[in-house]
């Protein structure tokens, strides 16, 4: 019994010793200290970490990009977009397509006539035309007006006629759109070499051209009948440049819809579509820098 008391008061007294005045084995004092190094310490951590990271905001601006390197413009994207760039559906189960749809009607709202009402809207026109210049970004920081895009510029893609895009009768559309990079100018091909066959002849100034093909040489033959819609059938310059989020919050960028209205049944079918401009390359690395390819397999 007497050993379990000296045991217990071993315990006691080492969380509490009243003679010498020591919690855990050190006294208030010695607690003190430790506790104001580690605050002294952690705070010129925490100063250290803080003072860094407004340095390294001091260099950035909120309104565009320090570097733009990173990814060599211009990507090109699609809706509906899907896994692993297919697009399959039954034509007897609207239930198949109806995601693609949805996506379609959902991206295009942004697009209809009376989200397109105020002031930081304006009429540019449905002729493809130069730049317009709003100023520069890192001296002029107010909102800039953006263009007007409205739907009925797509035609039969635009959901306005045909809620399903062609979907429900084998005959789907592509919403196609380059991606928006801060001040970036796109320009126009100068000559008809770096054009496709089939464009050459057709170029216009101001506006960047956009052409889909077949992927593979034995699908040729099971995609014509390709139409496109949209301002010059193309990406027209004077939506450009984009000024950023904060500038340019309602900026709308230029659509091209894509309707195949003859595409074969029950097979697989892949097709590549690019656009051409002067300062626009592809890279195999990228497979959506400045084109992209989607496959197409419609089962009746």
């Amino acid at each position: 019994m007497s050993a379990n008391k000296d045991s217990d008061g071993g315990w006691k007294s080492f969380v509490w010793n009243s003679e010498k005045r020591e919690i855990l084995g050190r006294t208030g004092i010695s607690w003190l200290k430790i506790f104001l190094f580690y605050v002294i310490f952690y705070g010129c951590l925490a100063g250290i970490f803080i003072g860094t990271i407004e340095a390294l905001l001091l260099t950035l601006s909120s309104y565009t990009p320090t570097y733009q390197d990173r990814v060599a413009p211009p990507g090109l994207s699609h809706t509906p977009r899907s896994e692993k760039s297919e697009i399959a559906y039954k034509l007897s189960d609207a239930d198949s397509y109806k995601k693609y749809t949805d996506a379609m009607t959902d991206f295009l709202k942004k697009y209809d006539v009376a989200e397109q009402a105020g002031g930081m809207f304006e009429n540019c026109g449905d002729i493809p035309k130069n730049y317009i210049d709003r100023g520069s970004v890192d001296t002029l920081l107010e909102k800039r007006s953006a263009c007007r895009f409205e739907r009925s510029l797509l035609g039969s893609c635009s959901g306005l006629t045909d809620t399903h895009y062609g979907f429900k009768d084998g005959k789907p559309c592509l919403i196609v759109k380059l991606n928006r990079i801060v001040n970036f100018k796109p320009r126009a091909p100068t000559d008809n070499e770096s054009l496709p066959e089939a464009l050459q002849g057709k170029l216009q100034p101001n506006l960047i051209p956009i052409y889909c093909k077949n992927k593979r040489e034995e699908t040729e033959g099971k995609i014509e009948g390709i139409k496109y819609y949209g301002i010059g059938e193309g990406f027209p310059l004077h939506y450009y440049p984009y000024y950023g989020k904060l500038l340019h919050e309602n900026y709308l960028q230029p659509l091209v819809a894509i309707h195949f209205t003859n595409l074969t049944l029950n097979q697989e079918v892949r097709i590549e579509c690019r656009v051409y401009g002067a300062n626009i390359d592809y890279s195999e690395k990228d497979r959506y820098q400045g084109r992209f390819d989607v496959k197409f397999v419609i089962s009746s």
